[in-house]
């Protein structure tokens, strides 16, 4: 069965560099490709209270407007990897972008989504553009994978999977990690940051239903004491060069403490790897 990868857009180079991961990193799989482009309207936005009419004469030249861009757009992707095993589809929409996502979502039954990131030079101390935060926490149908700014695509030698062990894992809910691990015989660094090791007996026996799970890749178990989690996490990717890292987003808390403006900007972010969050 083909992959349906959604890839919203704005044309920008972050946007076009997050399409580019995305291709090569599921070269080896059929592909249907999604892109979508929330396109605006001048004297409009997604807040007034009226809507454009969709015959309107501003309306259709937006949507020209989009349809050309995205012509550019497929002759770049074409130019940079001609993939027999890819295909690609174009939609451009008006509305608010988080619904014009969960709607491609419901109606193209899509598996994941690939968003590009505003990149530290887009606001000063900002890793995160505000709507790749906003699709990673609110959106729950299926994982979504942000690639941040200028990092091109490499084998996923090593992937760091962060977590407290206090939730149960369930296999459907690590599927396109370990799919990613076994495409590529990556290595999953688990990682424990805590101020003490000792597990309960709770954490203990999900620590052992994770192993069970990651039984058919590569995979091993790391503890490192550190008080604060999010830094804990970056210093180990950053000083063992892993190439991405893959978590399951829990209720906010843990995803909060790992992408937050503070952390940002108290330690930076120098070691910058494509994040999946798993849902």
């Amino acid at each position: 069965m083909d992959k349906r990868i959604l890839i919203p857009t704005d044309f920008s180079k972050n946007a076009l560099n997050a399409a580019r991961y995305a291709l090569d990193l599921y070269s080896k799989l059929n592909c249907e490709f999604y892109f979508l482009n929330v396109f605006s309207l001048d004297g409009y936005t997604t807040k007034s209270l009226s809507f454009p009419e969709p015959d309107s004469a501003e309306y259709r030249t937006a949507q020209a407007k989009s349809h050309d861009s995205f012509l550019k757009l497929l002759d770049m992707l074409k130019l940079h990897n001609d993939n027999p095993k890819h295909a690609f589809h174009t939609i451009s929409t008006f509305n608010y972008l988080s619904e014009a996502i969960k709607r491609t979502i419901a109606e193209k039954d899509i598996d994941l989504i690939v968003l590009g990131t505003q990149g530290a030079s887009g606001t000063k101390g900002v890793i995160f553009g505000s709507n790749t935060v906003k699709a990673m926490e609110k959106i729950r149908e299926c994982p979504v994978m942000a690639v941040p700014k200028n990092v091109q695509f490499s084998i996923p030698k090593e992937i760091v999977f962060p977590t407290n062990y206090k939730a149960t894992f369930k296999r459907r809910k690590l599927s396109y990690l370990i799919e990613i691990a076994k495409m590529f015989e990556s290595t999953v660094r688990v990682l424990y940051v805590s101020k003490k090791h000792d597990l309960t007996e709770l954490q203990e026996s999900n620590k052992q239903l994770l192993h069970a799970i990651m039984e058919p890749i590569k995979h091993d178990f790391h503890n490192l004491t550190e008080n604060d989690v999010a830094e804990g996490i970056t210093s180990f990717v950053e000083s063992r060069n892993s190439d991405m890292i893959a978590f399951i987003n829990h209720k906010h808390f843990f995803f909060n403490s790992v992408f937050s403006k503070p952390l940002v900007k108290e330690i930076g972010y120098k070691a910058i790897v494509p994040i999946l969050a798993l849902h």
